[in-house]
């Protein structure tokens, strides 16, 4: 049989990057494509030395030690911990993917066999075909699965009686305060399910326009006030909520820019929520003067951690 050797390489080059991208996608970091594409090549030349007749790459410590210069040239070594964290998620996302192939093998009946503990098959010379499956359908799939999974996972880990400093950009404004992140806030938009925090306007009310403000006031009336006169008339969201022993209820909603969450030591930025105002007092004691959405902080990009 007539193997196609750079096709092989192609394969494996694909499912190499998803890896990388899937392991940066839970740790949440930002890394530049460049740096990707680097630990993806330097991953796939791994097929070149299998074809060597050598038993040493198959050595579970050489596997180990090329795993470490793949992960050294994707995320880099800032520290010990944010290396390691890198190296076992790494092994994570492979062992998942992995097993996703090779349950795909017994369930669509490929014809395979197991030669020094490599899964070889004798379908094309061109790589196998489950495997080229694997990765226009099922690793994409796996990665918004993952994704959401993970962040649930993250929301019910995160300690919600902490109070964090934030600061808020709408537009060219600066809202800067400490929020509480509260597990009872599960407040969405019903249109496009955004989080919604609540941000309390009895601190914040000579910060923003006046317009805004009125019409937080008299939300009843949104559309009587000339859009000339709402800088903010585009950012505008009605958000119904309902309280305990009330009925139905309304709440002006504003689409912010940023917000940047400083929680442990670690500075995070988020930008798909909304602001919800209020006039209620948050905090009697005035602790704190916005209530935060856990998917605010789950779902946000951590910028800079404490060593």
């Amino acid at each position: 049989m007539t193997i196609y050797l750079d096709v092989i390489w192609f394969l494996n080059f694909c499912i190499d990057f998803m890896l990388l991208w899937l392991t940066s996608i839970i740790l949440k970091r930002n890394t530049k494509m460049g740096r990707l594409i680097l630990g993806s090549f330097l991953g796939s030349l791994y097929v070149l030395f299998l074809f060597l007749d050598s038993s040493l790459v198959y050595h579970p410590i050489v596997k180990f030690i090329y795993s470490v210069f793949i992960i050294m040239c994707t995320f880099g070594f800032k520290r010990f911990r944010y290396f390691v964290q890198g190296l076992f998620m790494f092994y994570f996302a492979t062992f998942i993917t992995g097993g996703g192939i090779l349950g795909a093998h017994y369930f669509l009946q490929s014809e395979a066999q197991v030669m020094n503990g490599v899964l070889m098959t004798q379908s094309t010379g061109m790589g196998d075909p489950i495997s080229w499956l694997f990765v226009l359908l099922m690793v994409p799939v796996m990665i918004y699965f993952t994704k959401r999974r993970v962040g649930d996972i993250e929301v019910r880990k995160l300690r919600y009686d902490q109070i964090m400093n934030f600061e808020l950009k709408i537009d060219s404004t600066i809202l800067k305060g400490q929020g509480l992140l509260d597990s009872g806030n599960q407040l969405h938009d019903p249109i496009t399910k955004t989080p919604v925090m609540i941000l309390d306007l009895t601190v914040f009310e000579n910060e923003l326009p006046d317009p805004v403000v009125q019409q937080a006031k008299s939300i009843d009336q949104l559309g009587d006030m000339d859009d000339e006169e709402n800088p903010w008339i585009d950012r505008m969201r009605i958000i119904p909520y309902r309280a305990v022993g009330s009925s139905n209820q309304f709440l002006m909603g504003i689409k912010a820019d940023q917000m940047t969450i400083w929680a442990d030591g670690v500075k995070y930025e988020t930008r798909n929520f909304i602001v919800g105002l209020t006039f209620t007092n948050v905090s009697g004691e005035g602790e704190y003067q916005a209530i935060l959405h856990p998917k605010m902080l789950s779902h946000a990009t951590v910028v800079s951690s404490a060593s």
